[in-house]
Parts: structure tokens; sequence; C-alpha cells
């Protein structure tokens, strides 16, 4: 029988899409090494968060499903949690994160005073938990980020805070003119107008230069991407000496894995009855969601169509709930053209939250639509991909190519629509 030996700690952000990839790349760290076990601190979401209910239902998949060598542990919560400011979503998520340090000190530190534990060899944290830094240099143990979004927008990232740190460009500015960068690894300048959002508000950009500022400080940055996918942002990065190394560890995707909820054997059920590669995906990614005006065209266009799709419609947070997550509409019929389900019901299916790998591996799936701005970053705009071919659509990330008015994008077989 094998001791275990070291023991990593891994702390994700409370958006379902991080943990369940953490926890994907905990397994996979375990297969390799019979002598490593983790050990995942889980912040639950804020209790009046409408994307609790999806992650509560996987942690409890979790804890009914014992993994070997993989302890899940969750984080109390104060009871008052920070202020939030409509105005300042940003600065509530990183307070909110940085409340649970106190958590996260006691529990490793009992972990490291237990008789017989094996040694901590570091962090794991998640991207947008940065601030558990600190915690990891209080043990002197270094700390790997998991950057869950892809290699390109790393590097913008990096390529951003320099502008403001080492240039003292004004980013807000530059995103209100018509100027474009070059940014290392990118084929192309980028418009400064198609900067993902955020970028264009002090408490946003302040969020952003904070976080990476803080991945300077890691040992190393692990990347769910591969070399053959992101081949010019990795070796950009890679030869950059004032960045942490890079590894790029993806795709990691457990297309076995899911919570089972009823809603999802809903939704794999209809697409059982659909013919092969004869659906189109709509899916916006956990923070992804469009006001009435834009939904209604969203809709306006695939009935007129005639296309069989999938669309997971999030429901934005009101003005008042900026800092909180889309959620899932009670009624998605309120904010729909009148009649738009009805005239739909034989072709196509409105859902909310998605289990989007389960969807994605589905053979009825030939398409999918996703908001670049959301995952790609390379602009606000919409790509389909037929065929199925995912990683065709990927690749426009590297393939795109801006027309003159810096308003569209082609790439490949890639139609910019």
């Amino acid at each position: 029988m094998t001791t275990t030996v070291t023991q990593l700690v891994f702390i994700p952000a409370p958006v379902i899409g991080h943990i369940r990839s953490t926890i994907d790349l905990a397994k996979l760290l375990v297969n390799r090494d019979q002598r490593l076990s983790i050990t995942v601190l889980l912040i639950n979401p804020p209790s009046s968060s409408r994307s609790g209910s999806v992650i509560t239902t996987y942690i409890e998949s979790l804890t009914m499903k014992p993994i070997e060598r993989i302890h899940f542990i969750e984080l109390p919560q104060d009871e008052t949690l920070p202020e939030r400011d409509p105005k300042a979503p940003m600065t509530f998520v990183n307070n909110f994160i940085n409340s649970h340090r106190k958590y996260v000190r006691d529990i490793v530190s009992n972990m490291i005073s237990q008789t017989g534990s094996c040694r901590v060899a570091g962090f794991v944290v998640d991207m947008l938990c940065t601030g558990m830094i600190d915690v990891a240099n209080e043990f002197n143990v270094p700390t790997y980020i998991f950057f869950t979004s892809n290699a390109a927008y790393l590097g913008f990232q990096f390529h951003i805070q320099t502008l403001c740190d080492d240039h003292n460009k004004d980013v807000i500015e530059l995103s209100n003119s018509d100027v474009k960068i070059q940014v290392p690894g990118f084929m192309n300048p980028v418009p400064t107008k198609v900067f993902p959002s955020g970028f264009d508000t002090k408490e946003g950009l302040d969020y952003v230069l904070l976080v990476t500022r803080n991945f300077r400080k890691a040992k190393a940055i692990i990347v769910n991407t591969f070399l053959e996918l992101e081949t010019r942002p990795i070796e950009s990065l890679s030869s950059d000496s004032r960045i942490p190394s890079v590894y790029p560890v993806g795709p990691v995707l457990n297309l076995e894995d899911g919570a089972g909820t009823l809603s999802e054997s809903d939704v794999i059920s209809w697409l059982d009855n659909q013919p092969p590669s004869s659906v189109v995906f709509l899916c916006f990614g956990s923070l992804g969601c469009f006001d009435e005006v834009q939904v209604k065209e969203i809709a306006y266009a695939l009935e007129r169509s005639g296309r069989s799709f999938l669309w997971s419609l999030r429901q934005p947070p009101s003005p008042e709930q900026t800092s909180r997550a889309p959620g899932d509409y009670e009624d998605p019929g309120v904010v729909l053209p009148e009649g738009f389900l009805e005239r739909t019901a034989s072709i196509g299916k409105v859902i909310g939250w998605a289990p989007q790998a389960a969807v994605l591996a589905h053979r009825a799936v030939g398409g999918v639509c996703v908001a670049l701005r959301v995952e790609l970053f390379v602009g606000e705009f919409v790509v389909l991909c037929t065929g199925g071919n995912m990683a065709d659509l990927c690749r426009a990330t590297d393939e795109c190519v801006w027309n003159d008015g810096g308003d569209g994008i082609g790439g490949g077989d890639q139609a910019g629509l």
C-alpha cells in the first residue's frame, strides 16, 4: 500500500464552472501519483446568490461519492457579508473571497499540526482567489494559480497591467478611442473599443490590475488549454521572464461527471430525441446574460432560421444587484417575444443553467454559439461553428481577422455573424 507523503490545498472560486474544472484537475493529479492527496476548500456563494442552488447540488453530489485521496471541506461564512455596492461588483467579489482567509488559515494550520500529517507542498488557487496567496506565504509554501480561461486572455491581462504600471497608460481612455494595440501572442492588433467589459471603468480596471499583479507573485500558472490550440499565446507567455512559468494542462474536461440533476436529465433526454448534428447550442457562460432587447433579437434570429436549438437563457441581475451572478428565469416567456415558445416548441428548447460538457459531447449538437466577450475575449461577437468541431471554434481565438471597421471576424470555416 502506497503511503501518502504530500498534500496540496485547492481553493476554487464559488462559480460552478470553476469548481468543476478545479476538481477535475485534482482528479488528474491524484491519479498521476498515489503519494499525493488533495484537500479542496470550498467557498459557498452568498446565500442570496441565485447561482447557489447549482453549486450546492454539485457539492452535495461530491460528498455522496467519495473520491480517493481528495477531501472536501466547506468553509464557514461570516454572518455579515462585505457590503455590496451595485457600482462596484468586483470589489464585493474580492472582499467576499478574502473574508474566508481566516478560515483557510485555521484549517491549514490544523492540517499541519496533526501528528503524522503529510507535508503541505503548496496551494492551488483559482484565478479569482489570488488573495489566498498571502495565506500560503504565511506557511512558506508556493502558490500555483489555476487559470480557467485561455492563454490568450492571460497574456492580454498581463499586457494591460504592463501598460498601466510600466508605461503609465490610461487604459480607460484607450478603451473609448479608435486605437488598436498590439498584444503579445495575438496575431493582429486589437481594437481598444472591444476590450472586455470592466476595462472601461475604474473599479473594473483596478480589480483586473490587482489580480494580475498577484499572478506575478505565484510560483506558476496552470492554464486550462493546450499548446496545439494556443501556440502563439503560450510561447509568448513562456518567453517573458517577468511572468511565472505557465503550464498548459488542458483540456481539463470530465465528460462522465455531472451533478445528475433532474433538469440536466431533462436536457439530455431532449437531445436524445434529436437527429445527429442537428442542434445549435447557445450558451454564454456562467456570467453571460443579455438585456430584453438583445434576447428578443436572438429569439427572432432563431425562429427565422428554422434550425433546431438549445438555448441556455440566463436572467441578468437587477441594476441594484450587479454584484450578483446571473440566475435562471422562473418563466423565460416574460422576456421572449410573445408566442415564441409555442411557435418553436417543435424545434427548440429554452433552459436555464446548462450542463455544458455533457451537451457539447452529445451527438445531436452540431454547432455552438458563444459570446467571445465572455470566454474568448476577442470582442463582443458571436461565432457559429458547424460540424460539431469545438476545436475549430476555439482556434478562432488565434485565427480571427478583424475587418477595417473592427466590427466582425472570420477565420478558417468560421463565419462572423
